[in-house]
């Protein structure tokens, strides 16, 4: 299975509660933290939730 990187580029501060639900849903705490996620429909929808937050790169 194809694996992504994520990294948080935005803050999080006043932004809708869902918005940070979702980061911290991702392992996302702080700007320039980096996850590697499965390429899943799940993880791809959490992403496009909060695309203007985070980068997203193949690892």
């Amino acid at each position: 299975m194809a694996k992504i990187k994520v990294k948080q580029v935005k803050s999080s501060i006043k932004r809708p509660q869902n918005q940070k639900r979702t980061l911290e849903a991702l392992g996302l705490r702080k700007i320039g933290h980096v996850v590697i996620h499965d390429d899943t429909a799940n993880i791809m929808g959490m992403i496009n939730k909060v695309k203007h937050l985070v980068s997203t790169e193949e690892a």
